[in-house]
């Protein structure tokens, strides 16, 4: 595979080809000058005293993703991220534009024809002739620039694939687009695209070992247990479909019985994994009694923080002595307002009421806490975290009942019945007197 040094590898095979195309077919003795072969911006073409001389200039201006390649290659980590398991090649199409510059009458058309022809008449760029390029003799290679002397290590010659070159054919609204980019004047040009190279990162990947059998082999017999079948589509190993709590709840509130269903879920030492990237909180909670392999209960303990939760089955099945984890899927908990409710409070004086209202779990520093009293939301009075009890001032009271909410981190603590039909509010009422 090829190193990063890949792409300038190419303009430089390219360039070394037309160069060497244009002498082989005296083009300077034709055109009665000096021909060269650049590689640099349009715009840097012609110089500062606007002397044109006669030549030809290879301009990279775009590098895309070869398609083909891209989906070829393996996953290059696992599951956690941090292991490298591969290393895919970065699979790139270069898209180039050769233009021809000539102070004399058709000298451009003339230095154009020429470089189309040779182009066509390499479909390929051979591994010999890359070779030839980018290795050249001892007695020049000592007055090449570093960057170019640096090129002959770029492997180039040595991909899995050849680097062919194919004609890509620009619309007048995209080549006008590219030269009114390049801030230069038009000259007489066409378009290649010169696919694939393949550059391949040289660190270090995880090795895997060859498969010895297929399963246990049988201490009597000596022969591999082989494939196992089985008479269903679905995955032999444990699998969770749905979490939810059992009371139709959207978020699970502390002393919550959530039901995790799926298939695949019997076994023993049966426990609920919960996870909280944000406090880096791993929780694993032993499930309640049962060993139903497409369902499993557990309840929500009261040392999570509100938030997002993934969630997961440990657990050892039948016939196997060492434990599998499922899949994860999504949880949210939710606060509690513990404080008894219906609650009565009363104004003084000024019209303003003073309500301490209690909540698990516990709320953590830099979680937002606020009271959701009827129509208004109401922020308490300072607190440091973990705080299990929060006090609101309200100014301007509105006498009456009012259904009560703490918000967490926006998640709010239950305030519908849901296994009521139809559904009805709870009564988590303040009465304001």
């Amino acid at each position: 595979m090829s190193s990063a040094l890949a792409i300038a590898g190419v303009t430089a095979v390219l360039r070394d080809l037309l160069n060497d195309g244009l002498i082989n077919h005296n083009v300077s003795g034709l055109l009665g000058s000096t021909v060269t072969v650049s590689a640099v911006p349009p715009d840097r073409v012609v110089p500062a005293n606007g002397t044109e001389s006669t030549q030809l200039n290879l301009f990279l201006h775009q590098v895309t993703f070869n398609t083909g390649w891209r989906n070829h290659a393996l996953p290059s980590r696992d599951g956690s991220g941090t292991q490298r398991l591969s290393n895919p090649p970065l699979a790139l199409d270069l898209h180039y534009l050769v233009s021809a510059y000539s102070a004399e009458e058709l000298g451009s058309e003339i230095l154009l024809g020429y470089a189309m022809q040779l182009l066509h008449e390499t479909p390929v760029l051979d591994r010999k002739a890359i070779t030839t390029a980018l290795n050249p003799s001892p007695s020049v290679e000592t007055t090449l620039p570093p960057a170019l002397r640096a090129l002959a290590e770029c492997g180039l010659a040595d991909q899995v694939e050849q680097i062919k070159l194919v004609p890509d054919p620009l619309s007048t609204e995209e080549m006008s687009k590219l030269w009114t980019a390049v801030q230069s004047h038009y000259r007489p040009t066409a378009a290649y695209v010169a696919t694939v190279v393949l550059i391949e990162s040289s660190k270090p990947t995880k090795p895997t070992l060859p498969v010895l059998t297929r399963g246990p082999v049988d201490p009597v017999t000596k022969l591999e247990r082989g494939v196992v079948v089985q008479a269903d589509l679905l995955p032999p190993f444990p699998t969770i479909q749905t979490v939810q709590a059992i009371d139709g709840q959207p978020v699970a509130a502390v002393g919550a019985t959530v039901e995790l269903t799926g298939h695949h879920l019997n076994g023993t030492n049966r426990t609920v994994v919960f996870s909280n990237a944000r406090f880096d909180i791993v929780h694993e909670v032993a499930a309640l009694a049962g060993d139903s392999a497409s369902q499993l209960q557990v309840v929500v303990p009261p040392s999570l923080a509100v938030g997002f939760y993934r969630v997961a089955v440990r657990l050892v099945r039948p016939t196997e002595t060492e434990p599998r984890i499922s899949n994860q899927l999504g949880l949210i908990v939710g606060p509690l307002i513990t404080t008894a409710l219906p609650l009565t409070v009363p104004r003084d004086g000024s019209g303003r009421v003073t309500i301490t209202l209690g909540c698990a779990p516990d709320v953590r520093a830099g979680q937002s806490v606020s009271l959701l009293l009827g129509s208004r939301e109401v922020l308490p009075e300072s607190w440091s975290g973990p705080a299990d009890s929060f006090t609101f001032i309200l100014e301007q009271a509105p006498v009456g009942d009012h259904l009560a909410r703490l918000r967490v981190d926006g998640i709010d603590s239950p305030l519908i019945d849901r296994g009521a039909e139809p559904p009805v509010f709870f009564n988590y009422r303040v009465t304001i007197t």
